[in-house]
């Protein structure tokens, strides 16, 4: 055996074993005993610390060494490895392990922090996170920024300083398209009603598979904060179900679809290599968004939906299509981001992203972030938070030390309008399926262009090639323009 075979050998182990933490992180998000939340923690502590010895094993800096690429794909797995093993190393043993144990306990002691709406329980564990994040990013920074060390591991490249100046180019046309639209004489109605959560659930299950989910390598379950979990040959999604809003559960199936079909169309020769998933958090969430909102927002789509929605449930309270459409593109100001109108969501991301590098730079401390995240959200979106489950408690990431990932949705929101631009130019006849309900002729340019690529390229090298041109703010913003000014009347 070469290097690269005796290295590739070993890392197919260690994917398969992230594998196995992952579904350990899923079972505890889905179905796992209350109970059980100390033992999975140390549970999950024991498995990273295994993760982090093959991780940092020195014969994988002498096989990087030695190793001699045949080709281009090869060439991309050294790279991903030697940036995973430069990383780990980095990291104590003791503190990896640590932060594996603490935030899988965190995770359960949130979800009850916000079902109880009682911030002061979460915060002394909110504290212990940020402190063992804190001490992550300097063992990762060096001489360089403590939360471009954390970005770095959602978003290979990114800064702290390049978001700050993408937040600054997208915000004024985001905000003066939404004094535009607050100050228009059209005012979309809602949906309302009672939808059951069995219909919901059926009509969910229909949805994923004409996004083009794979129900043989996967499975839909519910989730207090939906998620996609997985790679490769399991790949699993999660919605939720509130029985006044189904638009809840269907665009979360939905942008859970987006996520799971990339990882499920990724070339099946890369399963359990370093190439086998998606490149990062930011391109992963382009395909979510794409399909959520690009796709399943359109006037086409939802004029589909509309049908199928009535098939289902009955009578609407929409008069017609179009008014289906406007109710499910109604702008307004909201508090909870997953639930958030494509104008407005953008602006929830920001706000965690000034919050979070604050917190990790120590300008801000864990006990006045409640204060902090109020303050900012009356400035921005012009309303109080009424509970801390609105606030500072609706968002599971912090709890599980993701920090560094909240500015990626927007990046995903960023290259999403760069391929919806692509898309549109290489499928010129896509409204026409999409008003049938067919998603094919979309969701299979994007398993060509990105999905089936998985890790091999960097993440904007990804974009860039697919839609043949450098990711810019402009095609969403053009979009967005576009789509709500034909809503709203502008």
């Amino acid at each position: 055996m070469t290097a690269f075979d005796r290295l590739l050998a070993f890392q197919r182990e260690t994917e398969a074993l992230a594998q196995i933490a992952g579904r350990l992180g899923w079972d505890q998000e889905t179905m796992m005993p209350r109970g059980a939340a100390e033992q999975r923690g140390d549970e999950m502590g024991a498995i990273e610390g295994v993760l982090h010895a093959r991780r940092t094993d020195p014969r994988v800096a002498d096989w990087l060494a030695a190793a001699e690429p045949a080709d281009d794909v090869q060439a991309a797995m050294l790279r991903q490895i030697r940036r995973g093993h430069l990383r780990a190393t980095k990291i104590p043993a003791d503190l990896a392990q640590e932060i594996a144990r603490v935030t899988s306990v965190a995770q359960g002691i949130w979800a009850e922090a916000r079902r109880t709406e009682d911030v002061a329980h979460f915060l002394p564990t909110l504290t212990r996170v940020v402190d063992l994040k804190r001490q992550e990013a300097a063992a990762l920074a060096g001489n360089g920024g403590a939360y471009d060390a954390l970005l770095d591991d959602y978003e290979p490249g990114a800064t702290e300083a390049g978001v700050a100046a993408m937040f600054d180019g997208l915000r004024p046309r985001l905000v003066a398209l939404r004094e535009r639209i607050l100050g228009s004489a059209r005012s979309p109605q809602p949906l309302e009603g009672q939808f059951p959560k069995a219909a919901q659930m059926q009509l969910a299950t229909e949805l994923a598979a004409a996004f083009g989910y794979d129900w043989s390598r996967g499975r839909l379950d519910l989730a207090v904060h939906p998620f996609s979990s997985g790679s490769g040959n399991d790949v699993r999604i999660t919605t939720r179900v509130v029985e006044t809003e189904p638009f809840n559960c269907i665009y979360s199936t939905i942008h859970e679809t987006g996520h799971a079909c990339y990882e499920q169309g990724v070339d099946p020769t890369y399963l359990l290599t370093p190439l086998g998933q998606g490149v990062s958090m930011g391109v992963h969430e382009s395909q979510s968004r794409i399909y959520e909102n690009q796709l399943g927002r359109s006037r086409a789509f939802t004029g589909w939906l509309h049908g199928r929605m009535t098939e289902v449930f009955g009578p609407l309270t929409v008069r017609d299509a179009d008014a289906f459409h406007a109710a499910v593109n109604r702008v307004q100001p909201g508090f909870i981001r997953t639930e958030a109108d494509e104008v407005h969501y953008n602006l929830h991301v920001m706000l965690r992203f000034d919050l979070e590098r604050a917190l990790i730079g120590g300008a801000l401390e864990v006990a006045d972030l409640e204060a902090a995240w109020n303050d900012r959200f009356r400035r921005d979106f012009g309303v109080a938070v009424d509970r801390p489950s609105h606030g500072m408690l609706q968002d599971v990431h912090w709890s599980v030390g993701l920090f560094g990932y909240f500015p990626t949705y927007t990046l995903g929101n960023l290259y999403a309008g760069c391929l919806h631009r692509a898309l549109r130019a290489a499928v010129p006849e896509l409204d026409a399926h999409l008003s049938r309900g067919d998603t094919g002729p979309a969701t299979a340019w994007l398993r060509a262009r990105v999905q089936q690529h998985g890790a091999r390229y960097e993440p904007r090298e990804v974009i860039a090639r697919a839609c043949g041109f450098a990711p810019t703010e402009a095609p969403l913003l053009d979009y967005l323009e576009a789509k709500f000014a034909e809503i709203y009347g502008l």
